[in-house]
């Protein structure tokens, strides 16, 4: 199949394509670009002067820890905004490797029982992927509590030296079979008191294979700048690339983020370490997260018993801090799926109880500490100070989701599922935070780098025809592997993604 795409303005490319051009498309890759006035093809599409970039790329994504992956192929939010390919195994977690075939790893963001697994290995995953067929380019790390909790179960205790060596041949045989490096959740309890000599010896076998280290920070209010310094001396002594997900300013520890933020730009270049971000005010959070620190221990099975010992509750109540009760919105309700959508406030109501923190914990013991929590508690002038740094890169951190629910399950759709690199080019353009050819560098090829994706990134002759026209922040049609997949808002029904595997 041929497409010839006319009368755009290329953005992004390494060295700039004149205004007024026109791309041809040849089966899934790039032909030629120039001015094409006579030259024939099956579909033509003209931009009307809107500018063409290469599809945009999304280093952190939920869509594997949701299972929208697997239950809702299309990943049509990703679409609609100009993202073509999307990286998951993050925060630890991944849908691959398993070492018995169980997705514990996942059960905090949602029901791993209604997905039937068949496979082990990465090698094994990504041939079922193959098979099933997405709306997106899907990349995937090695999650490290994927791998540690199949070690360990629900002990929180360092690793034998056996149990280590296990695990590093179990990360080898995964990046070599394909995955783009290896993801910790720091912050989980499962990971949080992971060793330094662990992360370092695992991050050594990443920078072998030359993948990514990509970590959730240990600490991300106080305590991020001690979390941001472990980070920077883990990318030094191994030469990991180095990416922190969601480095994000939360209200109350402002001060302490700038600091952080200021030792990462103070790198010298040769430091590989960046860190992505969304604009967005609201973090995405499992709910057990909202427990004082000292009740997450063991697995959710001990967790629920804390909440439920009577003994227990008062001292839990004393710990949780106050929380804004109109601006906690319950995103993921596993079970309970009517109260989806519903504020602290409106389970306040539900509950006839005057208290918020008794209202949450009512709510956790509902849940079985099963759903996930919007909460708007992030600072917005510092959102916008770190989007505008070289060492950004943006990401949704979030999942695509069918509309009305997928698989019987109903999600809150926020706007860092719906508008995360929409809102991003709007935000540079009303803000000036950058000329537009580094904000898409910043979404396109930056980020293709960063993960070693080759042949995308960028348009040029041989690249993969991953392509986004847009205008003003809007997106008028969505092009991935040379197929017209989104185009005035309009899923096209084409499942067009390829399943990509990192290459050392």
């Amino acid at each position: 199949m041929t497409l010839l795409i006319k009368n755009v303005q290329i953005v992004g490319g390494p060295s700039g394509v004149p205004g007024g051009s026109d791309v041809f498309v040849s089966d899934n890759k790039i032909s030629a670009i120039g001015s094409f006035p006579n030259k024939k093809a099956d579909v033509v599409l003209d931009g009307q002067g809107a500018y063409l970039s290469a599809g945009f790329i999304d280093v952190n994504t939920g869509s594997d820890h949701y299972l929208t992956l697997l239950n809702n192929p299309s990943q049509e939010d990703f679409l609609r905004q100009g993202v073509t390919t999307i990286i998951g195994g993050m925060c630890g977690a991944s849908l691959a490797p398993l070492l018995y075939g169980t997705l514990e790893a996942l059960q905090k963001w949602g029901n791993p029982n209604r997905i039937n697994v068949n496979w082990h290995t990465m090698a094994e995953f990504l041939a079922v992927m193959d098979k099933r067929h997405v709306g997106v380019n899907f990349g995937t790390l090695v999650g490290h509590a994927t791998i540690r909790r199949a070690l360990v179960g629900e002990s929180i205790r360092d690793l034998t030296k056996n149990e280590l060596s296990v695990f590093e041949r179990t990360l080898e045989m995964a990046l070599s079979e394909g995955a783009f490096g290896l993801s910790s959740g720091l912050n989980y309890v499962h990971a949080r008191k992971t060793p330094y000599g662990e992360l370092r010896a695992l991050a050594e076998i990443v920078k072998k294979y030359n993948g990514v280290y990509a970590t959730h920070l240990r600490r991300e209010a106080a305590g991020v700048k001690e979390s941001v310094e472990e980070t920077i001396k883990l990318a030094r002594e191994t030469g990991a690339s180095t990416l922190i997900s969601h480095f994000i300013p939360f209200v109350g520890a402002e001060k302490e983020y700038e600091e952080a933020l200021g030792l990462i730009e103070a790198l010298p270049p040769d430091v590989d370490l960046h860190f992505d971000i969304f604009p967005s005010t609201s973090s995405l959070r499992p709910i057990y997260t909202f427990l004082p620190e000292w009740v997450q221990t063991g697995g959710v099975a001990v967790m629920q018993a804390n909440i439920q010992d009577e003994w227990l509750l008062p001292r839990i109540k004393k710990d949780i801090p106050k929380l804004d009760d109109e601006n906690f919105v319950i995103a993921q309700a596993t079970g309970n799926e009517s109260l989806v959508g519903k504020s602290l406030k409106d389970i306040m109501e539900i509950y006839e109880l005057n208290d918020g923190r008794d209202a949450l914990l009512r709510l956790m013991q509902t849940l079985g500490l099963k759903g996930s929590v919007l909460y708007k508690n992030l600072d917005a002038h510092l959102i916008a100070r770190a989007i505008a740094s070289p060492r950004s890169l943006i990401a949704s951190s979030a999942p695509s989701i069918a509309s009305g629910g997928s698989s019987g399950e109903k999600h809150l759709k926020s706007d860092r599922t719906t508008s995360t690199f929409s809102s991003f080019l709007s935000l540079v353009e009303e803000r000036k935070l950058m000329p537009l050819e580094d904000a898409i560098r910043k979404i396109t090829l930056a980020p293709a780098k960063k993960m070693g994706i080759a042949k995308r990134g960028t348009i040029a002759e041989g690249n993969y025809a991953d392509l986004v026209c847009f205008r003003g922040g809007e997106v008028k049609f969505t092009i991935v592997n040379g197929r017209v997949v989104e185009k005035e808002n309009e899923f096209q029904s084409a499942l067009a993604g390829k399943i990509l595997r990192h290459t050392a």
